[in-house]
């Protein structure tokens, strides 16, 4: 169905199409879907959404396709991602954003998505402020465990303009923590504490909340504390630190000899001094016995 001038699609014209794989959508003039839309479509694996005129997505849109593997979102007027879309798309692998206008992004949002190895969210005008610090946290997990996300260039505030946010160290965001504690975060928020775990393999319980087991946490910690701007930043002090350390130490030596030849010059000018007195009286003893010489020949 791509490459029409659909504006907008009933609710029910994907009935009864329990089998169907594919659905391309692209290249429309789609500006707003009806909640759960695709619910039908439970053998759905790839759906493509690019380049229409969505500028908001329904939490609901995407329930139901637990088989969706593609997904493409490209190129349209979305500013947010509803926190929810994307729960039921645990099996996803790709995924696109780009060529929107995305700000920020929340982590949570995307904590589900736990086999996905494609993320695409080049040309949004990203603003690298606190708001998008727990999601880039969320990058390096991914990018940690194999995954590819394109480049994330940020756009404000002016000083980061350019550079993309997985470059940009994590300790340049350690004022988030002072401006929460001073806005007075919980201690369960997770914008000022440690980021959230992914949402693995959890078994909900009678009532209803997620329980995680003990084996989920080891991978839980280690996703969690080995981000790559961090693992570059250990790098960097232990290097600056072994050549300053060398620096030191070669300084260290240069004083050391510095003094030990002072010392020792000043101890032969010593010795010098002393000699030249004796030196005198032996020329002096010597010239009588000259004169005796010179008056006998």
């Amino acid at each position: 169905m791509a490459n029409n001038r659909l504006s907008s699609l009933p609710v029910s014209v994907f009935a009864n199409l329990s089998t169907l794989e594919t659905l391309d959508l692209s290249n429309n003039y789609l500006d707003n879907l009806p909640s759960r839309l695709f619910r039908e479509l439970s053998n759905l694996s790839d759906l493509s959404l690019r380049n229409n005129s969505l500028t908001i997505l329904d939490r609901e849109l995407f329930r139901g396709l637990t088989q969706l593997r593609r997904l493409d979102l490209s190129l349209n007027g979305l500013a947010a991602v509803p926190l929810g879309l994307l729960d039921e798309l645990q099996g996803l692998t790709w995924l696109s954003l780009a060529g929107n206008r995305l700000h920020a992004l929340e982590r949570a949002t995307f904590e589900p998505l736990v086999n996905l190895q494609h993320l695409e969210l080049g040309m949004n005008p990203w603003e690298c402020d606190c708001n998008l610090r727990d999601f880039k946290h969320w990058m390096e997990w991914l990018i940690y465990r194999g995954g590819y996300v394109d480049a994330v260039e940020c756009t404000l505030p002016k000083d980061l303009r350019g550079r993309d946010i997985r470059g940009v160290p994590v300790e340049m965001f350690n004022y988030c923590l002072q401006l929460e504690d001073e806005n007075g975060g919980g201690a369960g928020s997770t914008k000022g504490g440690s980021p959230p775990c992914f949402r693995g393999t959890a078994t909900p319980s009678s009532e209803g909340a997620v329980v995680r087991t003990e084996a989920e946490l080891p991978d839980c910690v280690k996703q969690r504390y080995r981000p790559v701007s961090v693992r570059r930043a250990i790098g960097t002090v232990v290097i600056a630190g072994v050549v300053c350390g060398i620096v030191c130490i070669m300084m260290v030596a240069a004083a050391a000899y510095g003094c030990i030849y002072a010392s020792l010059m000043a101890k032969y000018q010593r010795e010098l001094k002393k000699r030249q007195p004796l030196m005198g009286d032996a020329e002096a003893e010597a010239d009588p016995e000259e004169k005796q010489i010179s008056s006998v020949a």
